[in-house]
């Protein structure tokens, strides 16, 4: 098969059946095998409803349906499992995103080998104050702390190589951080791709401003497990030893200073204490580290790597 299209969703009833018969036409087009997967999650109108008349017109559409609402990483996990294709599309199902724009992502996976090609929404028609700003810094914070040169992290729009869903596993809110997930797992060919951004064409946007502060907390988080999970001494560890050398030259210099200076009341002073809490905080740091290590050592993934290829 092709191509799979992942399209996790909540609340999209009016746009499911354009958007459907928009995919569709593309790909016979395109002379595509394909399947569409739809994730429903937990909506309260007749979405689910919709997908199931769908069904019954195109065989090559699949869906599951979530009991309650998980977020879109929970979506796209489940979509990810289900998927059957050598190149997956993922979008968003509010229209906003142009399945015109699939042949391209599929010729960037499989002619030049991108493993991962994010969109980029170089023109958007969302508010500048709380969304386009928001999402500049986010993804300027993003780049820095990834070395990823993407424009737009959270674009819903992306195509992947079929090993690379397989490899990952989306959790929490860490959809935003695909790309990270993806390098982590020894995918390192990102590529790009400017992609029209539609205006909204029913309903209203599901996020509010509370996942910028979420998407910046989820940053750090990331950046710390793809780094650390398997060597949290090698974090806590070092942090700890600075502190602790902080300390330990504040104490010694304060003792120099009442032996060799005849300087008195050392005790007394700020500077004492704070030498004693740098010493006690290091310590606290590096049993951090030191019981962190012996939980990845009785880890289930400890010894879990990803294997490109493999010849018996």
């Amino acid at each position: 098969m092709d191509i799979s299209v992942v399209i996790p969703l909540y609340n999209e009833e009016e746009s499911l059946p354009e958007l459907s018969n928009w995919i569709k036409k593309v790909m016979n087009e395109n002379n595509f095998t394909y399947e569409i997967i739809f994730i429903d999650d937990g909506s309260s109108d007749s979405s689910w409803e919709i997908i199931a008349q769908i069904k019954e017109k195109d065989e090559n559409v699949r869906a599951k349906k979530f009991r309650r609402n998980y977020g879109k990483a929970a979506g796209l996990h489940t979509g990810f499992d289900m998927a059957r294709g050598d190149v997956v599309i993922t979008m968003d199902a509010d229209l906003q995103d142009s399945p015109d724009e699939i042949p391209e992502l599929y010729r960037m996976i499989t002619e030049e080998k991108f493993d991962l090609v994010s969109g980029w929404k170089k023109k958007r028609y969302d508010p500048v104050f709380s969304k386009n700003l928001p999402s500049k810094l986010f993804n300027f914070a993003a780049r820095l702390i990834s070395g990823i040169k993407l424009h737009d992290f959270n674009c819903g729009l992306k195509a992947y190589k079929r090993q690379v869903i397989k490899s990952i596993e989306v959790y929490g809110e860490m959809h935003r951080y695909i790309p990270i997930l993806a390098k982590d797992a020894g995918f390192k060919n990102i590529g790009e791709k400017v992609i029209v951004h539609r205006k909204r064409k029913y309903g209203v946007t599901k996020y509010g401003l509370n996942r910028f502060i979420n998407g910046f907390l989820d940053l750090l988080s990331v950046s710390f497990v793809t780094k650390f999970i398997k060597k949290p001494m090698h974090f806590f560890g070092s942090m700890g030893l600075i502190s602790s050398l902080v300390g330990f030259v504040i104490l010694v210099w304060l003792s120099y200073a009442k032996i060799a200076l005849e300087q008195y009341k050392m005790t007394e002073r700020p500077l004492f204490f704070l030498g004693l809490l740098a010493i006690i905080f290091g310590v606290q740091l590096f049993m951090t580290g030191f019981l962190g290590d012996i939980i990845s050592r009785n880890s289930a993934i400890r010894n879990e790597y990803q294997i490109d290829d493999e010849i018996k």
